[in-house]
């Protein structure tokens, strides 16, 4: 199992699909040895070093970057989740947004975003229509080994992401 890493006051709140086994072994989000998002974090500039998933705990009072899924149940890929489930984590994610308030919510990868929002069709990068929570929101690449989309192009997306943590806690420091 992952447990959430969240609280009040957060830069960034990153939402993915929900664990793979090795993540669910490893206690650990994104922990797959080919999944690239330590490595993009870092690359676009959302991390001063490269981090490995065990240290995703210290990156709450480190940076302000939460983790959490739209689904905790573990599969060997997400097209494995039923939409009653996504459903039901489109409810609970709107509740943790609510509750915990984080300045940005960051879904991982288009397909966390689809049944989140509801909508087909939209850019990566920030949301334009966006749920009723006081997050912006902010679609990014899937980080996964198996997104064939090369890192170079994920990490200027994210370098986006990055971009607007740095304001958010430029805001926050005075």
């Amino acid at each position: 199992m992952v447990a959430d890493s969240l609280g009040k006051g957060l830069v960034i709140v990153f939402i993915g699909f929900n664990p793979s086994p090795a993540s669910a072994l490893a206690g650990h989000p994104y922990a797959h040895r080919s999944n690239r998002f330590y490595r993009i974090l870092y690359e676009s500039g959302l991390t001063p070093i490269l981090h490995v998933p065990e240290e995703h705990r210290e990156m709450l009072t480190l940076y302000g970057y939460g983790f959490t899924n739209i689904v905790a149940r573990t599969t060997r890929r997400a097209d494995e989740l039923s939409a009653d489930e996504f459903a039901t984590g489109r409810r609970t994610v709107l509740a943790k947004l609510k509750r915990f308030r984080p300045h940005i919510a960051c879904f991982v990868g288009k397909g966390v975003y689809r049944p989140y929002s509801g909508r087909s069709a939209f850019p990566y990068g920030f949301q334009t229509q966006v749920a009723q929570t006081d997050s912006c929101e902010f679609v990014g690449p899937a980080t996964s080994g198996l997104v064939r989309m090369p890192l170079a192009e994920q990490v200027v997306i994210y370098r986006v992401l990055a971009q607007a943590a740095a304001s958010v806690r430029d805001n926050t420091e005075r």
